[in-house]
C-alpha cells in the first residue's frame, strides 16, 4: 500500500495538513504536490466544518523544498510540470478562505518556505533554519517566493535573502518580519498554533473569511480599489444570521454563538 505523503487531520473546526515524508525531509515530489493540492481543495469546499487550517510536517524537518532525487530524473517538460504544480498549490493555499497557520517544526528551504509564504501566519521552532536557496542550485524561487517575500518583509531584505541563498535562524527571520513568533520546541509550536486558532474561532466565520479576502485582495491594489473591495466584502456579511446573533448577544450580555450562517 502506497504511504500517504500528505495527511489531513481534523479536530473540531481546525484542520491540520501534515507533510508526511520524514525520511526525505518532507521534500516535495510530484506525487506529494498532487496529494497536497487535493487536500487543499477538500478544505476549500469545507468552510462550514473547517474554519482554520494548520500546515505542519512529520519528523524533524518541515520541508527541504523540491525533491532533488526526483528532479535529477526529470526531463525539461517534467520539470516545468513540477514547477507549475507547486506554484498552483501555493496559490490554492493562499486563496483558501480559512485563515492558515504554517507551523514549521524544522528546517524550511526553497519550495518548503514558499509554502509558508502562502499562509497567513508563520511560526517556527527555535532550532529551524529558513531560506530561499534556489539560486545556489542554478534556479530561482518558482512558487511565488520572488513575489510574496518582498511583499512580506520589504524589497531590499527579500533581495538579500534570495540573491545570497542565505539560510537564516528563526531569530533573524522573526526580526525580518518573516515569522509571527518563535517556539521553544515542537510542543510549544503546536501550542502557539492552536492558541491562535482558538482566538480566531471565537469570531464569526463568515466575517473572518470576508475580512481575510478584503485584506488579501486589497493589499496589492490602490487604496480606492481596496476600499471598494472592503465595501463588497461587508455587503456579504450584512444578511448573515451571525451578525444578528452578535447584536443579540451584546444586548443579553453573553458570548455569541456563531454558526457560520
Amino acid at each position: 500500500m502506497l504511504c500517504e505523503s500528505v495527511l489531513l487531520e481534523k479536530q473540531g473546526y481546525v484542520a491540520t495538513i501534515r507533510l508526511n515524508r520524514p525520511d526525505d525531509r518532507n521534500a516535495l515530489n510530484y506525487e506529494t504536490l498532487l496529494q497536497l493540492g487535493e487536500k487543499i481543495e477538500e478544505l476549500r469546499l469545507d468552510t462550514k466544518e473547517t474554519r482554520v487550517v494548520i500546515l505542519t510536517a512529520s519528523g524533524m524537518a518541515f520541508c527541504a523544498g523540491a525533491d532533488l532525487k526526483e528532479r535529477r530524473s526529470l526531463n525539461e517538460q517534467q520539470v516545468r510540470r513540477n514547477v507549475n504544480k507547486i506554484r498552483e498549490v501555493c496559490t490554492a493555499l493562499e486563496r483558501l478562505p480559512q485563515p492558515t497557520i504554517a507551523a514549521m517544526n524544522g528546517h524550511a528551504f526553497g519550495g518548503g518556505l514558499e509554502l509558508t509564504l502562502a499562509c497567513d501566519f508563520r511560526y517556527a521552532v527555535q532550532s529551524a533554519k529558513l531560506g530561499l536557496t534556489e539560486v545556489s542550485l542554478g534556479i530561482i524561487p518558482g512558487a511565488g517566493g520572488t513575489q510574496r517575500l518582498p511583499r512580506l518583509i520589504g524589497l531590499a531584505k527579500a533581495k538579500e535573502l534570495i540573491l545570497t541563498a542565505r539560510k537564516i535562524s528563526t531569530l533573524e527571520a522573526h526580526t525580518y518580519g518573516l515569522l509571527n513568533a518563535v517556539a521553544d520546541d515542537q510542543d510549544h509550536l503546536m501550542e502557539l498554533s492552536n492558541q491562535l486558532a482558538s482566538e480566531i474561532l471565537a469570531n464569526a466565520p463568515l466575517a473572518v473569511y470576508q475580512a481575510k479576502y478584503a485584506v488579501d485582495r486589497g493589499f496589492s491594489t490602490d487604496l480606492q480599489t481596496g476600499l471598494d473591495l472592503e465595501s463588497k466584502a461587508y455587503e456579504v456579511i450584512i444578511p448573515s444570521t451571525d451578525r444578528l446573533e452578535a447584536l443579540e448577544a451584546f444586548r443579553e450580555k453573553r458570548k455569541p454563538i456563531f454558526r457560520g450562517e
